[in-house]
């Protein structure tokens, strides 16, 4: 099977027409075409059902995605261990996470290591970044809490305490600390369900009996920011990624009761890559 071929097909499958696919590749339209007509000959089989304009993955071609993507990363594993003889003299590293708080302090450490690898970011919620992760379209994923998954290695980079945020109108925000229970009945502005802080700070409050008044769900870190500056309520959130702002305060909760952490991940197959290995050992020394 050409592997020029099974690369075409994943371009198509991946950015959903043949004209996205061809410029992924930088190739021309009827080129690619070419290709996934050929590949789909050769075997007398359908891999993407045509409607006008319109293009979606047959039967075949859902099962064969998969299996695209693992080939073709390891295909870029063999390369990268083949040109490079073990010096990692150039690749292409891609990378997923939840937020830019930890990958940017990771890639800029692993940049002063290895200067000549190209690197990409893709964020996104954790279902998203976990998937790209499983269908090989990312390399390297961060993400908040570990996964008891055999197909994954993890790495725990490092642990945070959740601390809260309050308008400067509100009388938690004179002071620096509050006791847990000083929560009960207090109105908390809540993050969406999966999110990881959420859960760990519901999982406190609960062993503690500690009722809140949820006054909104919000779905970013952004609009929970934005909601707090408003003076909409209490907010929640890891102390990395608290943004001071002049109307809000940021208060512990004493003793730090509520933690997140952050982990690394990578699939168990491709942990002896070596572009993947040396990320783990440049750029996810542990900060606990």
């Amino acid at each position: 099977m050409s592997s020029a071929r099974l690369r075409a097909f994943l371009a198509v499958a991946r950015q959903g027409s043949f004209s996205a696919g061809a410029r992924a590749l930088g190739l021309s339209q009827p080129t690619l075409t070419a290709q996934v007509q050929a590949l789909e000959q050769q075997h007398n089989v359908e891999l993407f059902i045509r409607r006008g304009r319109r293009i979606s993955l047959s039967e075949v071609g859902l099962k064969l995605l998969p299996i695209a993507q693992q080939l073709t990363a390891l295909e870029t594993d063999a390369y990268n261990l083949l040109h490079d003889s073990g010096r990692l003299e150039r690749g292409h590293l891609k990378l997923g996470a939840v937020g830019p708080f930890h990958v940017i302090e990771m890639v800029d450490a692993y940049r002063q290591c290895q200067p000549s690898i190209e690197i990409s970011i893709r964020i996104g919620n954790s279902a998203s970044v976990l998937a790209d992760l499983e269908n090989y379209i990312t390399d390297i994923a961060v993400l908040a809490g570990s996964q008891d998954d055999p197909r994954f290695m993890t790495h725990c980079y490092a642990r945070h305490p959740v601390v809260l945020f309050a308008h400067i109108s509100h009388p938690f925000s004179k002071r620096t600390s509050i006791q847990l229970d000083e929560l009960n009945q207090q109105s908390l502005l809540r993050r969406e369900k999966g999110s990881t802080t959420r859960d760990a700070l519901d999982k406190v409050l609960k062993q503690a009996g500690i009722q809140l008044q949820m006054s909104m769900e919000i779905g970013s870190r952004e609009a929970l920011r934005e909601a707090v500056i408003r003076g909409l309520g209490i907010g929640a959130v890891s102390e990395a990624e608290f943004i001071a702002h002049p109307d809000i305060r940021m208060i512990r909760i004493v003793g730090n009761p509520v933690k997140t952490e952050t982990y690394v991940y990578c699939l168990a197959e491709r942990r002896q890559s070596l572009l993947i290995a040396s990320f783990f050992e440049q750029a996810c020394s542990v900060k606990k």
